[in-house]
């Protein structure tokens, strides 16, 4: 009986164990990933982002089934997430294509949180905007209208605040907003998060 090799590896913060095989996939693929952002100013925040993402995806994939990742689950994910430039032999790349067609059908839920990034207070309505695809100018002056009309409006924020976790992360702001949370949509992210930053920092 053939037994497979489990290596034990940290992603994102969290320990997993994964065969060896699908480690020698992975491996080339974050190897991919980093040598697609080598020259990125970004570079770090990206590669962190991207690690977090993958580390929950593999949480998602086991569940409570299994404790072992296997090759499949690699190839799953990847087809999440995209495929960098760099990352292709004849086999992964026929794995990946196949997953990537089973796999067409994902999309990302959209998910409420809170807007640092378009906050007056606590970032409930740039949150409640972006859910409902609205200008979080109008929920400002509808919780307003509550306030002095029914003296509520307030309470409900405070609420709201205290109930509705921040978007800490690149992976949740793409998330709050819909969109799919891959490579390629996390370097858009985090590119545009540091031109504003450095807008911000000019007087």
């Amino acid at each position: 009986m053939n037994m497979k090799t489990t290596v034990t590896i940290n992603i994102g913060g969290s320990v997993f164990h994964i065969d060896d095989d699908a480690y020698e996939m992975l491996h080339t693929y974050l190897l991919a990933i980093e040598k697609q952002f080598a020259n990125d100013n970004e570079r770090k925040e990206i590669l962190s982002d991207i690690e977090s993402r993958l580390a929950e995806l593999f949480t998602e994939t086991l569940g409570n089934k299994k404790d072992v990742i296997s090759k499949d689950d690699v190839i799953k994910v990847i087809s999440i997430m995209g495929e960098p430039q760099d990352f292709s032999t004849t086999d992964e790349s026929k794995n990946y294509q196949s997953a990537k067609n089973t796999m067409s059908s994902y999309e990302t839920t959209k998910r409420l949180y809170r807007d640092p990034d378009n906050r007056v207070l606590g970032g409930v309505c740039g949150g409640l905007g972006a859910y409902f695809n609205n200008d979080p100018l109008l929920f400002r002056i509808l919780f307003i209208i509550i306030f002095f009309g029914m003296g509520s409006g307030l309470i409900i924020y405070l609420i709201l605040w205290i109930a509705i976790p921040e978007a800490r992360t690149t992976a949740q702001k793409l998330e709050m907003r819909g969109e799919p949370i891959t490579i390629e949509n996390i370097k858009k992210a985090v590119r545009e998060e540091f031109e504003n930053v450095k807008k911000n920092m000019k007087f």
